[in-house]
């Protein structure tokens, strides 16, 4: 009996004739190697359909290339290669090629003071691109920080203090009686607001042969000062508080601060950088945001 001869609908012409600038998959499930690291990963991966009367692209030929990434460790050559190999398998149909990377690494991240450690996640995404412009790649990358509010600190001591001049006025100063005085509940009347922020960040990488993203997660955590902990002791949240008090920081000081960081880096090109205080006293976040590239 002789074999079936498979119909390829794809290989048909279509009615309505058109180039299309992204044709492709997305949400692949792709284990990586990144640093050394295993993740479990999702991937995004196509390429233009330049050819207006063909009716599709190979998505299972992008889908098999993406097998390569399980092999080797992750960084710009293997990018571009598998990139290259995408425009390869198009040959005649497309021109530019593209793969978007996402996922969490773990990082085990030390607390202040004590002996503990623990595991802290940081979501990321890499960009890759291969276009008439050449081979680009972009990382991008979420840092959760505490940030406390300076006009907060400054209106708790206020109060602080105009509750010290009321409880010790007429009154001999006794080191021993201020300094019970300042570890009560009656004399820190006030306590500052902090939140939670999430320092957003996407940097376009130069002539570099890896994805430093363990460089950028320790550059942007130095830079703030206010990193959020994993395991704590009391010591360590001491630690913590005292760091908060000595990073006081609206929104846009954060922003500055990550800014000044990453202008000083020789292997970016450019980054776009958000930083998002969810407030604690308002119900809206305030947000900054800044950009540079090696160009402008």
């Amino acid at each position: 009996m002789n074999a079936l001869t498979l119909p390829d609908i794809a290989a048909q012409s279509t009615t309505e004739p058109a180039s299309l600038d992204w044709v492709g998959m997305c949400d692949i499930a792709v284990p990586l190697l990144l640093e050394d690291q295993r993740i479990n990963a999702r991937a995004d991966a196509g390429v233009s359909l330049d050819d207006p009367g063909a009716r599709g692209i190979h998505m299972s030929r992008l889908y098999l290339a993406l097998g390569a990434l399980q092999h080797q460790r992750l960084t710009p050559d293997v990018l571009q290669g598998l990139l290259r190999q995408f425009l390869d398998s198009h040959q005649g149909l497309s021109s530019n090629a593209y793969l978007r990377l996402r996922g969490e690494a773990l990082l085990s991240r030390p607390a202040l003071v004590s002996p503990l450690s623990g595991w802290k996640a940081y979501p990321f995404e890499i960009d890759a691109r291969q276009d008439s412009w050449g081979f680009h790649v972009e990382l991008r990358l979420q840092v959760a920080y505490s940030s406390t509010c300076p006009c907060s600190a400054a209106l708790a001591r206020q109060l602080i203090q105009h509750r010290f001049k009321e409880d010790f006025a007429g009154k001999p100063l006794d080191p021993e009686a201020v300094l019970e005085w300042l570890g009560s509940s009656q004399g820190i009347v006030a306590t500052p607001h902090s939140q939670r922020s999430c320092a957003q960040i996407q940097v376009r990488l130069t002539a570099i042969n890896e994805l430093p993203l363990q460089r950028l997660i320790d550059l942007a955590e130095q830079a703030l000062g206010t990193a959020v902990q994993t395991a704590v002791k009391r010591a360590d949240e001491q630690a913590f508080a005292l760091a908060n008090g000595q990073n006081l920081m609206f929104c846009e000081d954060a922003a500055r601060r990550l800014d000044q960081a990453l202008r000083g880096e020789s292997w970016l090109d450019g980054f776009h950088l958000r930083v998002v205080h969810a407030e604690s006293l308002h119900a809206h976040d305030a947000v900054a945001e800044s950009r540079w590239t090696h160009y402008a």
